[in-house]
């Protein structure tokens, strides 16, 4: 039997042996940071690459770094959207302020899925190992200062460009995170620079995976062979097995990962489905979420054509999918505009039910019948599956994971990623500054609500709900445009998904309404590329 404790990236998961500490936050103590109200909200932030070498008004040709008088769209004052320039200071800066004044006080942690150095992208001014460390410390200290001083835990993962040799950076980064790594977790980071840590106390805990491991380009591993334990994305992926959960950096596709990294990982979201709610990534820069992650990825143009495409092949109706054999990806939008405009995610999970206050959690009583039924129904719903193919048979692939016999498979239609329950995720709203151009030393920027994958309704209060007096808002209402903090409204472009909660079924919903609505699907486009080019 299973003992189930949970691990969150987008929700709830299940692992017996983690019982990983709370992060002990600068100047607060453990019994202050477990009084923390819970909102049933965090924060994904991702590849904010500050640039200290950015400069107003330089040609973008130049990565934003000297000035070239023919160049008709010079850098701007907060940044250059839509180019191939970094993130200037002014709106890095900026990005913290505003999220300490408008977030830091109804989130409950934060997912930060790396990418804190510039690209190194301009011959005349190579990036530097000191560069790279001392920007990453810089946004750690900004990331201790607004959140973790506020009690608010924050997981970070490493990011592709946080790197300079790919497996000689760990004991650097054991220092500029050592404010985020709980000392029980210190082994395992010192291994491959990968942790767990509890985020809710005695309930909640996120996994912070090193995909730099998986990645094609880290030429210094050698691909999770099924020959070589001792390969370090080998090693990493027999760790998450125990730990059945994880938020990444680089988004898992064939074309991403190793040939053996990826069937691996893709085996191990689906067996654990039950456990696992979905997957945090950044790295592409899009606002991207893909619905299916099967161990065979198609190429048929661009991403977007890719996903309507898979999505077209959803068997109908969805009363008769299996369930079994999806998991969900999200690739969230970037803090740098390169190459589109910065953007972030606030995400909603249910905590109906619960205490609100975090030091209540671990002894709350419905917590534990939640966690005694689970117990319970994971003794009934565990099956052997196995998915070898013909080519299995031929002595080259015989020592491929994929060809491997595959063990207790987990899956159940009353967990969290099928059914809107507690842990579940649902929805998000993403904040961006589409006007970003228009921002200068006279001028303050503003972050929007770009969109919501919640329905109108469920803004305001319903009749059941409207005369309490502690309601809690999904978003808070000063943080929605005008025309939505009053209930009444009956459309808005805001809303243009409608998804009740971000459930497996809910995804399934709206990939197949994308296949079949072409508007939605031009909307879906839109806000994919955020108005730039399609790639």
């Amino acid at each position: 039997m299973r003992t189930r404790s949970l691990i969150f990236t987008l929700g709830s998961c299940c692992v017996a042996s983690l019982a990983s500490p709370t992060q002990v936050v600068l100047g607060t103590s453990q019994v202050e940071l477990r009084i923390r109200q819970l909102h049933g909200r965090f924060l994904h932030i991702t590849d904010i690459h500050p640039d200290p070498f950015y400069e107003l008004g330089a040609s973008q040709s130049s990565a934003c770094h000297r000035p070239n008088f023919k160049d008709e769209r010079p850098a701007g004052y907060y940044g250059t959207p839509y180019s191939f320039c970094d993130s200037p200071f002014s709106l890095t800066n900026f990005t913290f302020d505003f999220l300490d004044e408008h977030w830091s006080s109804e989130i409950d942690f934060v997912i930060w899925t790396g990418d804190n150095a510039r690209h190194d992208n301009d011959d005349d001014l190579p990036r530097t190992l000191d560069e790279i460390y001392d920007l990453n410390r810089a946004v750690a200290k900004r990331m201790e200062h607004v959140f973790l001083k506020k009690g608010i835990p924050v997981v970070p993962s490493l990011g592709n460009n946080d790197i300079w040799r790919p497996n000689k950076i760990i004991e650097e980064f054991s220092s500029i995170w050592s404010a985020f790594i709980p000392p029980t977790s210190s082994a395992s980071f010192h291994q491959g620079a990968y942790f767990s840590t509890e985020i809710i106390p005695d309930a909640v805990a996120a996994i912070s995976l090193n995909t730099l491991y998986f990645y094609k380009k880290n030429h210094a591993v050698g691909g999770c062979d099924y020959t070589d334990p001792k390969d370090p994305g080998t090693i990493q992926l027999d760790w998450l097995e125990e730990q059945l959960e994880a938020f990444r950096h680089v988004p898992p596709s064939e074309a991403n990962y190793f040939s053996e990294c990826y069937p691996r990982f893709v085996e191990l979201n689906l067996r654990f489905q039950d456990t696992i709610l979905g997957n945090l990534y950044g790295f592409s820069f899009l606002d991207a979420d893909e619905i299916n992650m099967s161990s065979k990825t198609s190429s048929r143009g661009t991403l977007f054509e890719t996903l309507i495409a898979d999505f077209s092949e959803i068997p109908a109706p969805l009363e008769d999918t299996r369930y079994d054999d999806y998991a969900v990806v999200n690739v969230n939008a970037a803090i740098v505009p390169n190459p589109y405009i910065p953007s972030f995610r606030i995400f909603t999970y249910n905590v109906t039910g619960l205490s609100t206050l975090t030091k209540d959690i671990g002894s709350d009583p419905y917590l534990q019948t939640i966690k005694a039924t689970q117990r319970r129904r994971a003794l009934n719903h565990e099956q052997v599956r196995t998915f070898k193919k013909p080519k299995c048979e031929h002595k080259k692939f015989r020592n491929a994971w994929r060809c491997q016999p595959h063990k207790l498979w987990h899956s159940d239609s009353e967990s969290p990623s099928r059914r809107n329950s507690l842990w579940s995720p649902l929805g998000f709203a993403q904040f961006y500054m589409p006007r970003l151009e228009e921002f200068d030393q006279t001028h303050d920027p503003e972050f929007e609500l770009e969109y919501m994958t919640f329905p109108l309704s469920s803004l305001h209060p319903d009749e059941q709900t409207q005369n309490i007096t502690d309601h809690q808002y999904i978003i808070p209402l000063q943080l929605l445009p005008e025309e939505l903090r009053e209930p009444g409204a009956v459309e808005s472009e805001y809303t243009p998904y409608e998804l009740n909660d971000l459930t497996i079924p809910s995804w399934l919903d709206l990939a197949t309404r994308l296949a079949k609505n072409k508007e939605l699907r031009l909307r879906f486009k839109e806000f994919m590329y955020m108005g730039g080019v399609e790639e």
